[in-house]
Parts: C-alpha cells; sequence; structure tokens
C-alpha cells in the first residue's frame, strides 16, 4: 500500500531511484492537488517540478527523508505556472541546485525574486540532457503547447520514467488515489483538463512522433494519478492521439459567439 502522505520509490535500483513524494498534509479547498518527483542517482539529488510556496514546507520534508537537502544538485522545471514554480527563490535559499527551465521564461524569473541567474541552466527549445555526475543523464524532451509555449518534459532512461508535467493531468473528484487502476474511469478525470489547456490535436500528434521513440514503461504526471505499466502508457497515447483540444474547438470555448 503506497502511503500517499509520505510517498513512495517506483523504480530502486539499489544505486538509482525514482521517487514520488507524495502529497501534502491537508488539501484546502480550491487548492491544485499537485505532484512531486525527486531522483536519486547514487549521492545526487533531482527535484521535478517542486511547486509553489504553499507546499513547500511538506515538500523539503518529504525531500529530507530521502536526501540530505544539500545534495539536490539539479531543479528541473517543466513551465513557468505558479503551482509548478513558485517557490523558486526557496529552494534556491535552501540547497546549492542549478535550476534548469525553459530559455522562454528566464527572463521572468526576477517575478519569483531571482535577480541573480548565475544558477539559471537556459534550455533550448529541441530540449537537451541533464548531465549527472556518476555519468548517467537525463533527457529533456520538448513538449511545447502543451500547455505552455515553452513546455519541457524529463525522461529517465534508466527508471524509464516519463515526467509529464501537465500532460496527463487529472482532476480529482472524490477521494485522490496514486496509481491508475482503470483507465477507462479515469478519462474521465482527465478530459476536461486536456480538452481545455492543450492546444490543438497536430501539437499532441508532433509530441507523440518523439516520445514514441523512448522506452517508456511509467507516466509520472504532475497531477493526477500516475499512469504505470506499458499498458496503460499505450491506453493513454491512444487516447490523446484522438483528442480534440484547443483551437480544434474553437466554437465551444467562445461560447458559440
Amino acid at each position: 500500500m503506497i502511503d500517499i502522505k509520505r510517498g513512495e520509490a517506483l523504480y530502486d535500483d539499489g544505486v538509482h531511484k525514482f521517487i514520488w513524494l507524495g502529497w501534502q498534509e491537508e488539501e484546502e479547498e480550491g487548492l491544485v492537488q499537485t505532484n512531486q518527483y525527486l531522483i536519486i542517482n547514487r549521492d545526487e539529488g533531482v527535484l521535478l517540478d517542486p511547486g509553489g510556496i504553499y507546499v513547500f514546507p511538506q515538500v523539503v520534508a518529504n525531500v529530507s527523508r530521502w536526501i540530505d537537502i544539500e545534495k539536490v544538485k539539479h531543479i528541473f522545471y517543466t513551465h513557468q505556472d505558479p503551482d509548478v514554480s513558485s517557490g523558486i527563490a526557496l529552494w534556491l535559499n535552501v540547497c546549492p541546485a542549478q535550476v534548469y527551465v525553459s530559455k522562454l521564461w528566464t527572463r521572468f524569473l526576477p517575478h519569483f525574486g531571482i535577480m541573480d541567474l548565475s544558477r539559471i541552466v537556459p534550455i533550448d527549445d529541441g530540449g537537451g540532457r541533464i548531465r549527472l555526475s556518476s555519468g548517467d543523464y537525463l533527457e529533456i524532451i520538448p513538449a511545447h503547447f502543451l500547455h505552455s509555449v515553452g513546455n519541457l518534459q524529463l525522461y529517465d532512461p534508466r527508471s524509464k520514467i516519463l515526467f509529464s508535467g501537465d500532460l496527463g493531468a487529472a482532476v480529482f473528484k472524490d477521494e485522490p488515489y496514486p496509481i491508475v487502476e482503470d483507465f477507462e474511469s479515469h478519462v474521465q478525470l482527465m478530459e476536461g483538463f486536456h480538452r481545455r489547456y492543450l492546444a490543438s490535436s497536430s501539437v499532441i500528434k508532433k509530441w507523440l512522433n518523439i516520445v514514441r521513440r523512448y522506452d517508456i514503461e511509467t507516466i509520472a504526471p504532475q497531477h493526477g494519478a500516475i499512469i504505470k505499466g506499458k499498458p496503460m502508457v499505450e491506453k493513454f497515447f491512444y487516447w490523446l492521439e484522438g483528442l480534440r483540444c484547443g483551437v480544434d474547438i474553437l466554437d465551444e470555448v467562445y461560447g458559440g459567439r
């Protein structure tokens, strides 16, 4: 049984771990539920979308159960939304990490209180890699307009887990659950967000052409439940392939005007 407050290692080979950090202790009504993840390679930590100011104390506590905060050397942000990145100044104060973010958003960082950009690593539109001291690497994959104009994802080739950011997000109506067990029922929790927030079906197809080249066993989104196992991943890809969204449904978005 997964401890949703403390999180769990989704992958652990004794040297390399990919950890879901659980949820905050109490969810306030109206608060956007978020997932945070931590990769530990030997003695080096990588934080993925560590979140906003509200969840910062809880995320620090959960990270500290797995690794010393001083050993977090890299922080990766998929995009600029406040639920993803508004805690960036706090993280830069408590750990020595370099911060990886799309080059489109670096000039906006002073609005989060970041005046010294010496620890910021701007990522080109085509993606790139985060190289770890062990020689392992993490692959940065472009996912632009899904939903941000400068959107990036992170693939861990060792664990075969794709950190997908908002792609795969679900909005729980009742009791949340960490792992998708019934995909057909789970679609109802994903559909509203994906139809409204993703730019177009053509952008989805471009992304699918890229990610299907990778060996993906798990998709770890920033909201909702984790899509675990290749059969579930394929169901998710197939569902996305037929989705109409964004500019495809402009008449609906504009209320028929």
